[in-house]
This record gives C-alpha cells, structure tokens and sequence, in this order.
C-alpha cells in the first residue's frame, strides 16, 4: 500500500468536515451576524486548508512521481505480502473509518455547541456595544450640535458687526472719495476752463495783431505799390537801399551822397566811397579817390520777365531777358562816362540792383557781367555781394588807419615807460613809508604790552565809574575820540 494514500485520505475526511462544518454555519449566518463573521473566517481556514490540501496533494504527486520507479521495483516483491496483509488492512482501514467517522461526529456536535455558544454570546454583545454607540454618538452628536450652533451665532454676530463697520468705513472713504474727486475736478475744470480761456483770449489777441499787421502789410505793399509804380520813386527805393547798406558798414566820414565826381562837371553820382589817396593837381597833397556807387532798378522789363515765366513763354522771357541786358548795358555806358575820370575817382564804378532777383537774372544772362567791368568799367553787385565788397573795403580802411596811427601808438607807449618808471618810484617811497609805519607800530604794541603787564594788579572799575572818570575818552559805544591823548 503506498505511504500517501493514508495522508491523502486524512486531508479528505479533514476537507470532508469543513465542508459540513461550512454548511451548517451558513444555514446559521442567516440567523445572527456574529455567525457570519465566524462563518466568514471559517471559510477562509478552509480556504487555507484546501490550499495547503492542494499543495501537500502536489508534494505527493510529487514523491510519487519519484518513487514510482522504486514502488515498481518493490511492487513485484510485496505483492504477495499486501495480498495478504490486504485483508488485514481492509479490517483496519474499517476499524479507523469508523472510529474516524465517530469522532468526527462527535467533533461536529462539539462544534455546532461552541459555535452556538460564542454565536449567543457575541451576538449579545455586539448588540450591547451596538446599544452603547449609538447613546455615545448620539450625545457627541447633541454636543456638536450645541456647539456648530453656538460658534455660529457667535460667527454670525462677529460677521454682522464686521459688515457693520466695514461699510460705514467704506461710506466714510466713499464720502472722502467724492469730496476729493469733487474738489479736484472743480480745480482741474478751473484751471483747465481758465488755461482755455487764456489760450482763446491769447489766440484771439494774436488774430487781432495779425490782422492789424496784415492790414499794415497790405497798406506797406500799396505804398510800395505806388512807389515802384513811378520811375522817380523806383530811383529812390534803390537809393534808400543803398544807403541802408553804407550806414551799415562804413561811417559818414567814409562815404558821401550826391558827389560831383569829376571836376568841372554837373552830374553828381548818388553816392561815393571816399578813399585816402593823393592828388597830383595839388602837388601831392592828401586828397580822396572817389569809388562812384549808382543805383537802377529796370521795374517794366523785370516784371515782363516775371509774367513770362508764370505764363512758361520762352520767347516772352527771351526778349525781357534781352531788353534787361540792354538796359544795363546802357546804365553801365552812362555810369562810365559821367562819374569816372581816374584819377579823380577810382578806374571803375558799381551799378548796384536792389533786388536778388534782378541780379540773379542778370548772372544768368552769358557773359553780360564781364562785358561790363571790360567794356565799361563797371561792377555789377546785388543787395548781397555789394555787403561782401563793402566789409572788403571796411577792412582796407582798417588798416590804412592802423598805419597811420602806428607812429601815434608808439609814441603813446614811450609816454607810457616814462610815466611807468615815475610809478616805480612813487610806489618805492610808498613801501618806505608802509615800513616806517609798520616799525611804529610794532613799537606800539611792544610799549602796550608793557602797560598791561603792569596793569594786571590793578582792579578794574565798572564802564560807568570809567565813563565819569575818563569822559574824553568813553563817549559811547563804537565812538572813536576826536583827539587822542598824547603819550
């Protein structure tokens, strides 16, 4: 008989009583709940007894496996005697059933008595304890209650008074806030209402003025209308132009108006630069070189050359171009043969145009500005290169007048060493005397220092006692003694 099968058939019958014994107690989980925790934890023992069942089922097999080979071997030899022990073995294996089974019932009452009993008993106690939960939740509950309620009112009533205080801050910050906005704003509006104001009146004033100076403009350009309308007055604008620029630049003794040029004649040239020179009709002596200036101002033909560019006419602007040059040629002829006669008056003369416009024209025109100072002697200058050829000459005469005040200059710096050197002496004795006074009175203060040596044991009298015995001396305070005494 293999050695497993005894084991294998114990572990049965074990299995074979927990299954009884599950089934009993799952007819009694129906009648208590403590049953079905047992019921729950019996089943999981036999559970873990199936599994340890299964395993030790698994070992066997197991051994049997290794065995077999022996068991084989060892079957032939013991065959005969388990053929005879097998009767006896029966009768044995009966005999153990039995007593098995007898004490397996008896095992399975003892149980279901045991059973019984802890079931009674822990359903008792479960409902005591299940009692006694209940009072003591419901007490904890009451008291949370009493307590929720409690913190509640006092957290509604901190709350209620915080909203209290929270908007009367914010109606007092409110009523702050509007009465600095409305202050605010007002001033803003002021100010930004009398900035306003002041700009409308100031633009309004700066209207009026233009006006004003627009109808001083429109009354100045028909004034000037009127003058360059007539050919006297156009002489005279150019006149008073010309004039303008010499008062500019030169001083009254550098220039004269309305000079007879040339001896012996009428014509008299408008205006006339003198420069030093000398003449020989009067055996050498200084006499002035004059530089003859006239002003013209051809207004038809300027103005026919101006239409003709606004109406794009070439040959319009052909011919008034033409008909300029040839009125300034003819001014040109007429300046060279009354107001120049070298050596009287320099060898050239300038045509002065008092308007850039007209000048630029007449650069534009080919050769016409060196046709004139070559055939004619004559210099044409607009408003603007007649100031630079003046500043020339100004600078000339700046330094003709330093050349003859050199002489003049070094003389006055000899009388200036000879004065220097009688300062030197003078401030000699000077510092004699300041030596002299500063020794006496370094003998002043050695004599005083003497005095108030001898003078520190004798007590000294009060201001009022001093003033009537010394009334010469004390007259007031910061009053000096008209004489002093004598030492």
């Amino acid at each position: 008989m293999p050695e497993w099968i005894l084991p294998a058939a114990s572990i049965a019958l074990l299995a074979l009583n927990l299954v009884l014994l599950l089934r009993l107690l799952a007819r009694r989980a129906d009648e208590s709940p403590t049953a079905a925790a047992t019921l729950a934890a019996v089943q999981a023992l036999a559970q873990a007894r199936q599994q340890d069942s299964d395993r030790l089922l698994r070992e066997l097999q197991d051994s049997a496996r290794a065995h077999r080979s022996e068991q084989a071997e060892a079957l032939s030899r013991m065959q005969q005697s388990l053929l005879a022990q097998a009767g006896e073995a029966g009768r044995t294996q009966n005999e153990q059933i039995d007593s098995l089974r007898t004490q397996l019932a008896q095992a399975q009452q003892r149980l279901g008595e045991t059973l019984g009993a802890t079931l009674s008993q822990a359903a008792g106690q479960q409902v005591q304890q299940l009692q006694q939960l209940g009072e003591q939740q419901g007490q904890r509950l009451s008291e949370t209650r009493q307590t929720v309620e409690h913190r509640l009112h006092a957290l509604q009533t901190a709350v209620e008074q915080r909203l209290a205080s929270l908007a009367a801050d914010n109606e007092k910050k409110l009523e702050q806030m509007r009465a600095t906005v409305d202050e605010k704003l007002h001033a803003t509006l002021e100010a930004r209402l009398g900035e306003s104001f002041k700009q409308v009146a100031d633009r309004l004033e700066q209207v009026h003025k233009g006006l004003g100076e627009m109808q001083g403009l429109a009354r100045d350009v028909g004034s000037l209308n009127r003058v360059l309308s007539n050919v006297k007055t156009r002489g005279i604008f150019g006149e008073v132009q010309l004039a303008g620029l010499l008062e500019q630049v030169f001083t009254p003794e550098q220039y004269a108006t309305n000079v007879a040029t040339v001896p012996g004649r009428s014509e008299r040239v408008e205006f006339a630069l003198r420069l030093p020179g000398r003449s020989p009709a009067a055996g050498g002596a200084e006499a002035p070189i004059w530089l003859p200036i006239d002003a013209k101002f051809p207004r038809e033909d300027y103005e026919r050359l101006l239409e003709a560019h606004e109406r794009a006419d070439a040959p319009a602007v052909e011919a008034a171009a033409k008909a300029i040059e040839a009125r300034l040629r003819t001014e040109a002829r007429s300046i060279r043969d009354k107001y120049v006669s070298p050596p009287h008056t320099t060898d050239f003369a300038i045509l002065f145009v008092p308007t850039e416009g007209l000048y630029a024209e007449a650069l534009r025109r080919p050769g016409l500005v060196e046709a004139l100072q070559r055939e004619f002697k004559v210099m044409l200058a607009g408003p603007t290169t007649l100031l630079a050829v003046l500043n020339s000459l100004q600078m000339g005469f700046r330094t003709l007048a330093l050349e003859k005040r050199s002489a003049e200059v070094w003389e006055v710096l000899g009388a200036v060493k000879t004065e220097f050197g009688k300062f030197g002496a003078i401030l000699e004795k000077t510092r004699k005397k300041i030596d002299e006074a500063g020794k006496t009175l370094d003998d002043a203060g050695v004599r005083t220092r003497a005095m108030d040596r001898r003078l520190r044991s004798v007590e000294a009298l009060s201001d009022s006692r001093a003033a009537e015995l010394l009334p010469g001396l004390l007259q007031g305070d910061g009053d000096e003694p008209e004489t002093m005494p004598e030492a």
